[in-house]
């Protein structure tokens, strides 16, 4: 497998400032590994001609996972297999209460909406894909040409590397962009996930929280065509040969110990400004968390006395409980740390700098007048376009209109010119997600979630009414109105019908409309608002990214330093100590739990509720090789100073020679704001002892095999 070396712009340079800690693998040069107390090599680690760790780490959704067999066996979070176990479950087969554990590779089943990816290369487009700017043009215009020429590089990667998948990442705004080539694997399946109540011990309580004794693991494996290629779902596939995979050692850490993490976090904001941090804390993040609580509530109450509503619900109410959690912490930590003043007087001295010279002032005077100009603008157009941004995903019916409308749209262009989405390699895909979306309809909570954003739309102020609603309701948001309006929209819906779905992707744009559907008629309504709210935002990205491509240069020089760019789904290297923490005056965590934490938070009830299985080898402390020896126990969790983010679910944390010892699958409370910061006090991130993993999957589920195909011996 070749690799190409990725030459990122100078500013991608690292230091080793504390602050910054997910460092691109293509830099892991610029550290002293053996400094920091690893014994492996940064070829070890990152080899772009050979074999190294980062071929057993894998993109998985929106988490990492890694390879521990060389038969494709991958041990990710049980929060990143959740959508697929849920997908899997009846009534009659509940596998999100009870877990699932395939004794046979013929008993694996399909994981509904998961793959694979593998990056194979990497190359600095920065220059293709700024080759259409120019200082001169208009605002609108610079965003576009941007995604142009990113869709062009994607479209040419991909049509020049069939059965590839190409994507091109922001480094820094405006400034440096890094293609991304991976091998993606559409046959994932499940081998073995433990009951919910091991996997999601003390649920939404407990969630980014410590002391943690979640047992937050699951077994997926991935599988290719006979000739070993990527292929569909199909009983003759084979598992998936991987060149690399994790050794895992059984004896795991001690307090103290050097470890570090390879994975794949989502996104940070450390090099926004104050205006950013403003808008976020004032604004956005309070209207979702609080949209986002409600919804959680509805859906609630409506499957409390009903497993099969529940279940429709289950993947839903996870998401957005992880997410309203976190943005609960972001905002008590930017209170706490006073962050948007800390930015504040961070800009200040850096505007003094740019005007201390004429040559800096030319180039970069206003720079930070224009961005606080777009987030002003942002502000006060926010109540309408909050609305617009949830109305879609919280009514599922009309996000499947737009849908419909987008694909047959592409569907009348020539596949090399599509959205990827729409792309005939990806047809199978779109009709899985389609009918995995259609099964989880429940039309109560459809009705709630329409009728409560609408609401939302009818309190709009005047000069920011959404005029095709106001139109659609005849000015009257009453809840009479509402009702009629909602209840008989779900009632005549076609939507909710998978023939009808499937039977519309063959039609043209016209026939489409054509269809009288209720949804598709208020998509086709709304349409020009969101295309004007995308050329409102296309204006000011492109003001965003020319004003942020000048101050990174500025801040670089003012400082003497270079920068690491903010996460954004790319492979990372993060390292640290296994490590207690004081959140709160004369509180401090150690940071390694215990299975005596489990039987002390045990109650027959809810997901505290501990399976009978592990109460009994508790009493009996029948632990096997996995006690700790100082502990005399099996530990559970381990609290640890990496720097980390959402994405890096399902990391695998390893000790100084590369073997894996844990799963990452938190943070703590007080370190939800490392997406805006990271301090060595209070971040701390979680995982799951690799000793709990194998004696849970050993002892619990009766899948010692497992151990077996991962050379854990006794």
């Amino acid at each position: 497998m070749k690799r190409l070396v990725l030459a990122l712009a100078c500013c991608l340079s690292l230091s080793l400032h504390a602050e910054e800690g997910m460092y691109p693998v293509t830099q892991l040069q610029k550290l002293d590994l053996r400094t920091i107390g690893l014994t492996i090599s940064v070829q070890d680690i990152y080899n772009p001609r050979g074999v190294s760790l980062i071929d057993a780490i894998v993109h998985l959704g929106g988490c990492t996972g890694s390879f521990v067999s060389p038969e494709g066996l991958i041990l990710t979070n049980h929060h990143c297999a959740f959508g697929s176990v849920a997908a899997a479950s009846t009534p009659e087969h509940d596998y999100v209460t009870n877990g699932y554990l395939a004794v046979r590779r013929d008993d694996e089943l399909p994981a509904r909406g998961q793959t694979v990816r593998l990056i194979e290369s990497y190359r600095d487009v920065s220059s293709e894909v700024l080759s259409g700017i120019t200082d001169t043009m208009d605002l609108g215009a610079r965003t576009r040409s941007i995604e142009e020429q990113i869709r062009r590089i994607v479209r040419e990667t991909e049509s020049a590397q069939p059965g590839r998948r190409a994507e091109v990442a922001e480094m820094f705004a405006g400034k440096s962009y890094v293609l991304f080539i991976s091998l993606l694997i559409r046959d994932v399946r499940l081998v073995y996930v433990p009951p919910r109540s091991v996997g999601e011990f003390g649920g939404e309580d407990d969630n980014w929280m410590w002391p943690r004794h979640t047992g937050d693991f699951s077994f997926l494996r991935a599988y290719v065509g006979p000739d070993g290629c990527p292929a569909a779902y199909s009983p003759q596939n084979v598992p998936y040969h991987a060149r690399k995979f994790l050794r895992v050692n059984p004896n795991g850490v001690d307090e103290g110990d050097l470890v570090f993490i390879l994975g794949y976090p989502g996104r940070t904001f450390r090099h926004r400004t104050s205006h950013y941090l403003a808008y976020e804390e004032s604004v956005r993040m309070p209207f979702v968390a609080d949209l986002y609580e409600w919804q959680i509530a509805t859906m609630e109450q409506l499957g409390k006395d009903d497993r099969a509503v529940a279940l429709k619900h289950d993947a839903w109410i996870k998401g957005l409980a992880n997410t309203s959690k976190n943005y609960r912490g972001k905002l008590k930590g930017m209170a706490r740390l006073h962050l948007v003043a800390q930015k504040e007087a961070e800009e200040a001295r850096l505007r003094q700098y740019i005007d201390a010279d004429p040559a800096r002032t030319a180039r970069a005077g206003t720079a930070l007048a224009d961005i606080a100009a777009v987030y002003r603008e942002m502000t006060s157009r926010a109540p309408s376009e909050l609305v617009l941004d949830y109305l879609r995903p919280s009514s599922t019916l009309l996000s499947l209109a737009f849908s419909l409308l987008d694909a047959t749209h592409e569907f009348q262009k020539p596949d090399s010119e599509r959205v990827s989405r729409y792309a005939d390699r990806n047809r199978d895909a779109l009709r899985e997600s389609y009918q995995q979306t259609i099964r989880d309809l429940y039309a109560p909570t459809q009705r709630l979630f329409l009728k409560k954003m609408l609401s939302l739309a009818g309190a709009l102020p005047s000069d920011q009414r959404i005029a095709p609603l106001d139109s659609a309701l005849g000015n009257d948001y009453s809840d009479t109105s509402l009702d009629r309006f909602v209840d008989t929209a779900v009632a005549r819906t076609r939507l909710s019908n998978a023939d009808f779905i499937l039977g519309a992707l063959a039609l043209s744009p016209e026939a489409l409309e054509q269809t009288n559907d209720p949804f598709i008629r208020l998509a086709l309504a709304l349409e020009p608002s969101y295309r004007q709210l995308r050329e409102i935002r296309q204006r000011r990205e492109g003001a965003l990214s020319k004003a942020m491509a000048v101050l990174v240069d500025m801040k670089s020089r003012f400082q003497q330093a270079t920068f690491i760019p903010d996460a954004n789904s790319t492979l990372r290297f993060t390292y640290g100590h296994v490590r207690g923490y004081s959140p709160a005056d004369a509180v401090w965590y150690s940071p390694i739990t215990t299975l005596r934490g489990v039987i002390e938070k045990t109650r027959d009830r809810d997901l505290y509720n501990t399976p009978a299985k592990i109460r009994e080898l508790a009493a009996k402390k029948d632990f096997g090789r996995f006690r700790h020896p100082k502990l005399d126990d099996v530990p559970v969790a381990i609290l640890y100073d990496t720097d980390t983010t959402g994405g890096n679910s399902g990391s695998p944390v390893m000790n100084a020679r590369g073997e894996m010892i844990g799963i990452n699958f938190d943070r703590t409370f007080e370190a939800t704001i490392n997406d805006f910061a990271w301090s060595e006090s209070y971040s701390r991130s979680i995982a799951v002892d690799i000793r709990y993993v194998l004696w849970v999957t050993e002892k619990v589920g009766g899948a010692g095999f497992l151990l077996e195909e991962m050379g854990v011996g006794e």
